[in-house]
């Protein structure tokens, strides 16, 4: 999924200028082509974004039932206790995203998500149940076992259905509504919490039984509506799904899959440049997972009572939606995507300076807001621009994993940088995450200065071994 110069650039034209289009000996007008791609967005987007949100609020939720008593009763107060709850989650996470991505084809997408989403939501709702720290421990490792390959599973489901200029849309669509179920979820655990004292529970188990009973119901959903792959989709005719696999040759040329062996495994994982991606996007988690794990207990010591951190922990998800959707759509525009990883990823550095170093409590709040605008905006960016710039499927699968690994990585770094005895400033948390945002400049800048020597390299006739090893093949800059 990359640029091709002026070979793309003719495609491209032929895709939006040509009356029709050749596809399995038949002739497809565009309205036949947008139709039948609407129905793919709508049969792909909305199922797995639903999915996805409440694997990340039933990832998140341990700061909101913490807020609600949760730190109290399993004694999380003493030492780092809530920290290594919230990093131990990770190392399953982390360890099992490449095994459980590489196994997608051959267990089946339908029977392996489901799989995956009826366990976690179990083990969700058990975490109502438990009286001690340790079990509690337990239970996130199981949780963190389950959800491993979940979204780089999706990452990689969404990546083999579209044009490389066409996926940043989708993915941030994807990534919004997962933010805003993400950003919800305070609210949500508010309202459950308020059940405190039926059938003698306290409130914030409420939390875990309700979200993991709904958790069950959708891996129902898993179960009827999960898409597969192009190729073993059940969901579109015969001439839909030849529209849809020669829309991606012409685009990238790697519609069908190539079989994954060691060896291949063995020369991806030794490409640089899928470590790059990694690393940005591990960049890009922390502060998603600072923000999701610790804001209502940062504002909580910023001396707002437990319910108004709670309340007030959504609010700053708000202009997310509009930044990241204004980036998604000049970034497939004007098919860059460099520009837009550089500048959002600015907003959220000013974002943190202010939630550290400010004195008011209002600025650092405000200082809140710019972290959430910015990084939901510069997120699906990174994914984009390493999604675009890898081919074949097993490449992509590999890239997928090993860039959610890092983010998760960077995930763990999070949970345990923001230290009881920091609050509640947290000054050495936020400092750690606002370095990793020049990190995540350097890299990029770095990337896409060597990608963009490697094009001209290749435009000139000074490299004769094609880019990616696809003729024609041109990185996204």
């Amino acid at each position: 999924m990359a640029d091709r110069s002026s070979y793309s650039d003719e495609k491209e034209k032929e895709s939006t200028s040509d009356v029709k289009t050749e596809t399995g000996g038949n002739e497809h007008d565009i309205a036949f082509e947008r139709k039948t791609m609407r129905y793919v967005d709508w049969r792909i987007i909305p199922v797995l974004s639903m999915v996805y949100s409440f694997s990340l609020i039933d990832r998140i939720n341990l700061g909101a039932a913490y807020t609600a008593g949760m730190g109290v009763d399993l004694n999380l107060l003493t030492g780092n206790r809530y920290s290594i709850v919230s990093a131990l989650y990770f190392v399953p996470y982390v360890l099992l995203q490449l095994p459980g991505v590489l196994i997608l084809r051959y267990v089946g997408v339908r029977n392996w998500m489901t799989f995956i989403v009826l366990a976690w939501g179990i083990v969700q709702l058990c975490m109502g149940f438990i009286n001690s720290w340790g079990y509690m421990i337990l239970c996130r490792v199981l949780l963190g076992i389950f959800e491993s390959s979940f979204f780089p599973a999706l990452l990689f489901i969404i990546a083999t259905w579209y044009k490389r200029h066409e996926v940043h849309k989708r993915l941030s669509v994807f990534y919004l509504i997962s933010v805003t179920a993400g950003g919800l979820s305070p609210i949500l655990a508010y309202v459950f919490s308020l059940l405190r004292g039926k059938q003698g529970l306290a409130g914030w188990r409420w939390i875990f039984i309700i979200e993991g009973a709904i958790t069950i119901f959708l891996g129902g959903v898993t179960w009827f509506f999960i898409p597969a792959f192009p190729d073993q989709n059940d969901f579109l005719t015969p001439e839909q799904t030849a529209l849809v696999l020669k829309r991606i040759d012409d685009d990238r040329g790697d519609a069908l899959p190539d079989p994954v062996t060691f060896e291949k495994v063995k020369t991806y994982l030794a490409d640089w440049t899928l470590w790059a991606y990694g690393l940005m996007f591990m960049c890009t988690a922390m502060p998603t997972f600072s923000m999701s794990f610790f804001l209502p207990i940062i504002l909580k010591g910023m001396g707002w009572s437990r319910t108004a951190a709670l309340l007030l922990s959504a609010p700053p998800y708000g202009p997310s939606i509009i930044t990241t959707m204004i980036v998604a759509y000049y970034s497939d525009k004007t098919k860059n995507r460099y520009a837009f990883i550089i500048g959002p990823a600015l907003v959220t550095l000013i974002g943190l300076c202010l939630t550290a170093f400010a004195r008011q409590n209002e600025v650092r709040y405000f200082g809140v807001f710019l972290i959430n605008a910015g990084n939901s905006a510069v997120t699906p960016t990174v994914i984009a621009y390493s999604s675009n710039n890898v081919v074949s499927h097993s490449k992509k699968s590999v890239q997928t994993a090993l860039m959610v690994m890092m983010g998760s990585t960077g995930a763990t770094i999070a949970t345990v940088i923001f230290r009881a005895k920091d609050t509640p400033t947290y000054k050495p948390g936020l400092s750690t995450v606002l370095g990793m945002q020049i990190v995540l400049v350097l890299t990029a800048s770095f990337t896409t200065w060597r990608f963009s020597l490697r094009n001209k390299a290749m435009r000139e006739g000074k490299r004769t071994e094609p880019l990616e090893g696809q003729p024609g093949f041109y990185y996204t800059l």
